[in-house]
């Protein structure tokens, strides 16, 4: 039962960023994709950058949660 929970979360969560991303690099209200039911607490790996920046990627999608603007970049 939770392998089926945790996958069918990531398949969701891979949809929706696809889905907001169709154009590539895009900018999101964080609340607008937790209505739609994404769950960040749900990836499949993660990436730091330089500067210190960790992109949470679901598969091939990946998303950094902008705190400060409230926002989530995908």
């Amino acid at each position: 039962m939770f392998y089926l929970e945790v996958d069918r979360q990531l398949k969701t969560n891979r949809k929706l960023l696809k889905t907001y991303s169709y154009k590539g690099y895009t900018t999101v209200q964080k609340a607008e994709l937790i209505n739609d039911g994404f769950n960040p607490n749900f990836f499949t790996h993660y990436w730091k950058n330089k500067r210190g920046d960790v992109y949470l990627f679901v598969y091939d999608y990946g998303f950094l949660d902008l705190e400060k603007s409230g926002k989530s970049n995908i």
